[in-house]
């Protein structure tokens, strides 16, 4: 197997809509999809979305694992992993992710709610005195 071989399965599949597209209506995928024209309509999908600069996106809601923002996004987005604006992006809606960046030079207009773990799995959070008393009566008094 030579090494272009071996690279071809490492790399995702994208799939690009051009600059000059645009599309109106409901788009669904599961790899990854890189707008570069317009889109008008609802996202519903289990792969990444780029949205790169230029490119305008207007949905009433956007459902991915991820979106990278380089241009223009209009509408609620609900991410499971993470949404990224990066500088000169421009997005404007309410945003739910587990993980949030927004980087200098981004214009930001909405509201932000964080998914994350379990209230269980952050001990870091929580006061120690709520720690031992949960402790204390999941495993009985004495029991360590």
């Amino acid at each position: 197997m030579g090494k272009t071989e071996g690279k071809k399965k490492d790399t995702p599949a994208e799939v690009i809509l051009g600059e000059s597209t645009s599309f109106n209506g409901l788009l669904r995928f599961k790899e990854t999809l890189r707008i570069k024209g317009k889109f008008k309509g609802a996202i519903e999908a289990t792969g990444a979305l780029i949205v790169d600069k230029g490119a305008v996106v207007e949905a009433d809601r956007i459902s991915v694992t991820s979106l990278t923002v380089y241009g223009t996004v209009i509408g609620a987005v609900y991410a499971i992993d993470k949404v990224d604006m990066l500088s000169g992006a421009e997005l404007r809606g309410d945003v739910t992710a587990a993980r949030l960046r927004i980087a200098d030079g981004v214009l930001f207009e909405g509201q932000c709610s964080m998914t994350g773990a379990d209230k269980e799995v952050e001990i870091f959070s929580r006061p120690t005195g709520e720690i031992k008393a949960e402790l204390q009566r999941t495993h009985g008094p004495g029991r360590e």
